[in-house]
């Protein structure tokens, strides 16, 4: 007998929103200067006929999605072929009606495989082919919308929804633990997730590698808008407490200055804690371990506030099985890049990484199951950024508020695209604005993400892509 709570994909909307960033953001051997945002929405059914509209939203990060020597444009175009490919795909091989999570992991086991398998082979021949995280961030936003549409079919949030009677399956349908003692029958997302949800969460400020620290670093051509661009200045305004330090991984003596300088500010302005983020850059878990070793014997003030190391080394650990224990015996180690799925949360957890980055640009399926692999393994947790604005501000730090993490949730928009969330933020100022170093998450309500989309003032494009069924 169906499920009467289940729905089923029945139209989806696609919208390219571009968007500037503020100043360039750099991280690993690139600089992010635009980025274009996928905005979602689909229109699901359920028992009776009756549909809902839900939406989701995810900046194409090409940089980061796709580390290359490729021209931005080349990569850009390729990205947004293949989202209009996964639109089409998803709306005509819906099939039979389901939660969120089991019409997400079908098409992210089924059928995005043959998509970008296809694209490539069709588009790229002798060319170099989309990874397959590029291929998982333009699915997102069409899933984290069939999680919202979902949510607000029932008229509740999201976050309630992950739980006995609307799942059809419990966790063993989609998880293998990695050991005896972690068990998924009987247990669901819900089971791993906070009870409460709160409202108010500690906020990382990313420190980017082109971002100046000093007045001596300023060239001249910095905006004057009357929001920060010195470190300093951002930690008096916001009241940060947790700074994240992009570093170059081919560099150790500059990645090892950056730290203390960035450091030095941090003690001097009562920040709490740092983290350290190599973007992938690194080979050899000795580059690293001598950065920690050094800041301990130096610095250990600083070594002290150190809370976690970041995504190291290359992101394909199938092809860079690197032992990394020597990394993570001195800190908490996290995969970011890494961590597609729970597979590869189990690979990397064998190989010595101690911790997960969860992303909604990754689906909100994927990270919901991440999560509750991870969680059962005894893995520690935090939710990172992909600088999102707009609407993709909202589901991440619900993720972040939820997930468990280790200390907040990564929230960096507001420094790079200040003015493209200006119509969100008259609704939700506490999430675009980081007061106390904290976001403020109590304007979150309603069904499914809590948007509160008919309040927010935006005009869009036409969409690229519209179908029904």
């Amino acid at each position: 007998m169906a499920n009467p709570t289940d729905i089923e994909l029945v139209g989806l909307e696609l919208y390219l929103i571009p968007i500037k960033t503020r100043v360039p953001l750099k991280f690993g051997p690139e600089v992010t200067t635009e980025v274009v945002c996928a905005r979602v929405r689909a229109t699901v059914a359920g028992a009776g006929g009756r549909k809902a509209t839900g939406w989701g939203e995810t900046p194409l990060s090409v940089q980061w999605v796709w580390p290359s020597t490729l021209g931005y444009d080349e990569r850009l175009r390729a990205l947004l072929a293949l989202s209009n490919q996964i639109a089409a795909r998803w709306l005509a091989t819906a099939r039979a009606p389901g939660h969120p999570i089991e019409l997400g992991w079908r098409f992210l086991e089924d059928d995005l495989p043959l998509i970008l398998g296809d694209y490539n082979r069709a588009e790229r021949v002798g060319r170099e082919p989309v990874p397959w995280l590029g291929a998982l961030v333009c699915a997102s936003a069409f899933d984290l919308a069939i999680h919202d549409a979902y949510g607000i079919w029932h008229g509740l949030s999201c976050y309630d929804c992950y739980r006995a009677p609307f799942m059809n399956r419990d966790l063993a349908a989609y998880l293998e633990p990695a050991a005896t003692r972690a068990r998924f029958e009987g247990r669901y997302p819900a089971d791993f997730l906070t009870p409460v949800r709160a409202d108010s969460i500690p906020a990382w400020h990313l420190v980017g590698g082109k971002d100046p620290l000093t007045p001596d670093e300023l060239t001249g051509q910095e905006p004057d808008d009357g929001i920060p661009v010195l470190l300093r200045d951002w930690v008096r305004r916001d009241g940060l407490t947790c700074l994240k330090v992009k570093l170059k991984g081919d560099d150790p003596a500059w990645d090892y200055e950056r730290l203390i300088g960035v450091g030095r500010i941090a003690v001097e302005e009562g920040a709490l804690w740092l983290s350290a983020d190599f973007n992938c850059t690194v080979g050899d878990p000795a580059y690293v371990t001598e950065i920690l070793d050094r800041l301990l014997i130096d610095q250990p003030r600083l070594y002290g506030m150190l809370l976690y190391v970041e995504q190291p080394f290359p992101y394909d650990l199938e092809a860079n099985p690197i032992d990394v224990r020597a990394v993570s015996a001195r800190k908490p180690l996290f995969m970011d890049e890494s961590a597609h799925d729970w597979r590869l949360a189990r690979l990397g957890r064998a190989l010595g990484w101690t911790g997960v980055a969860l992303k909604t640009c990754k689906t909100q399926t994927g990270a919901l199951l991440s999560q509750a692999w991870a969680r059962a393994h005894g893995m520690t947790l935090m939710v990172q950024d992909l600088s999102n604005p707009m609407l993709a501000q909202i589901p991440h730090v619900q993720l972040g508020a939820w997930a468990g993490t280790i200390m907040g949730v990564e929230s960096n928009g507001m420094q790079y695209y200040p003015a493209a969330s200006a119509p969100e933020a008259v609704v939700h100022p506490g999430l675009y604005q980081r007061t106390r170093g904290r976001l403020d998450l109590s304007s979150i309500r309603g069904p499914g993400f809590g948007y509160r989309l008919a309040e927010i003032s935006r005009a869009l494009p036409e969409p690229a892509f519209a179908a029904g069924r």
